[in-house]
Parts: C-alpha cells; sequence; structure tokens
C-alpha cells in the first residue's frame, strides 16, 4: 500500500538533505513531501534573518501543522533530529497516521545534555545571549558530530548547506528545564499511532542513550532499532540504503485501516 509521506528535516537542514530516502521511498509507490522549515530558505553563505534567532519549535510546529491540515489527510511524518522532536509534537496532535524518528531530539522532561552534545554545541553555548540569536555550529563541530562518518572528502561539500537554525529552538530543547512555555513537551499519551525510532550507535550529537529514552517514553507504541556503523547523518552516511529499506518494510506492516 502507498502512502503520502511528510518529511521534515532538522536543523541547519532543508529538503535537500532527504535526496536519498525521498528517492528510495518513491520508487516504492509512496508520495513524498519535503518541507522547509521557517527562515531555512536562506543562502547559507548570507547572513541569516535576525528574526530566526527567537523562532520557537512552536513556531515550526504551527507551520507544519497548517501544512499538513491543506493535504485534506494524514501523513507518515518522517522526522530526523530535530525535525524528530518535531514529528512527535505533531504526532501528539493528532496529525499523523504513523511517526518515524530518526536520531530525534529528545522532548521536555529527557536529559540530553551528555559530554558529547556539550561538545557539539561548544561554540554557540559559549555566547551569551544565544538563545536569541541564529547560530550554525563550526566546520569542526559538524565534522564531530554530525557527520563523522561521512568520508571527509563529503563533509566540507554538506556543511557549505547547512544554513543558520534558532538559537531559542536550540534552548527549548536543551535547557527545557528553563523553558516556561515548556516548547519541547509532547504528552505521549496523545500519540496514539505507531512510532518507529532509529537510533545510530555511533551518534554523539544524539546518543543512543537518548534515543532509548525517547522509546521507553513510547513504549507502548513504538518499535526500536539501532544501527550499527551509523550516527546523526542517517540521512546519508554509507549504508543508508538499509536504514530507508527498513522504514519500507516496517510502513508495509502497518494496519490498513491505521
Amino acid at each position: 500500500m502507498s502512502y503520502t509521506i511528510y518529511l521534515v528535516h532538522g536543523m541547519w537542514g532543508g529538503p535537500w538533505y532527504w535526496e536519498n530516502y525521498k528517492g528510495f521511498l518513491e520508487s516504492k509507490g509512496h508520495r513524498c513531501l519535503a518541507t522547509t522549515l521557517r527562515y531555512h530558505d536562506a543562502d547559507p553563505r548570507e547572513n541569516p534573518d535576525p528574526r530566526l534567532g527567537t523562532t520557537s519549535l512552536l513556531d515550526y510546529a504551527s507551520d507544519l501543522e497548517e501544512e499538513i491540515k491543506a493535504l485534506g489527510h494524514k501523513p507518515i511524518l518522517v522526522g530526523h533530529s530535530m525535525g524528530g522532536l518535531l514529528a512527535q509534537i505533531l504526532g501528539s496532535r493528532n496529525l499523523a497516521k504513523a511517526l518515524v524518528l530518526l536520531t530525534p531530539a529528545s522532548p521536555a522532561g529527557i536529559n540530553a545534555i551528555k559530554p558529547s552534545v556539550v561538545k557539539s554545541f561548544l561554540s554557540v553555548q559559549t555566547k551569551w545571549g544565544f538563545w536569541k540569536k541564529p547560530m550554525r555550529q563550526t566546520f569542526g563541530e559538524a565534522s564531530y558530530s554530525m557527520i563523522n562518518l561521512m568520508p571527509p572528502g563529503e563533509q566540507k561539500n554538506i556543511y557549505d548547506r547547512f544554513v543558520y537554525e534558532s538559537g531559542r529552538a536550540l534552548f527549548e530543547i536543551g535547557y527545557w528545564f528553563l523553558d516556561s512555555k515548556k516548547a519541547s513537551a509532547v504528552d505521549e499519551k496523545k500519540v496514539t499511532c505507531p512510532v518507529l525510532i532509529i537510533g545510530g550507535k555511533e551518534d554523539r550529537i544524539t546518543p543512543v542513550s537518548v534515543t532509548r529514552s525517547v522509546e521507553n517514553k513510547y513504549s507502548l507504541s513504538a518499535t526500536y532499532r539501532e544501527m550499527e556503523n551509523h550516527a546523526h547523518w542517517i540521512v546519508g552516511e554509507p549504508g543508508w540504503e538499509k536504514v530507508a529499506q527498513l522504514i519500507e518494510d516496517w510502513i508495509k506492516k502497518l494496519p490498513l485501516d491505521n
């Protein structure tokens, strides 16, 4: 059976990084739509829109909710990293037929501040007021945390496509305990659709200890898989085809009336 699959990118990204998965899933007969988060259609070489710095996860979710409702039916939401957290938020609003969470950022209540995560965002978090400014990792940080399993010759090409991200969104994810709006909170009891969570055993920015905590949150409705030889850039790392096939196999087993 074919489905509408709605692809939500993560921090610094855009629809471009779904090229592999989109092509694969479309070859299986699915309709795939890759969205662009607010202010992420910018030229990476230019200064970002200053409004990006204070853009909340709730702003992103509101935009996505509007797009999804315009479809007229519930899609399967596939989210990577921060996009995985946004997919959880949308799932709690009854907007998804199913959720596929690839190395997802964690919702409020889960401690995601691990040593490797601190190292991944060190240049950002040492700047006062980062929570209200556009931000981006250095190439060294991205090479360590985002694209560490990509061939060295490809890492710079990927990094050069990364745009700026919201400092507010980073704050809401990492420092949810200080966020009065609890923007990253997800009521797991309202996520009633099937959930597939995929972690990468070599992930440094969303370590498997975090993805396991996400799985525990949805234990009644979740299927969890950890992928050997994969890290955070699971959307494009060597061997991505195996992950895409895992997703397709799981989708084929969804209840037809779901």
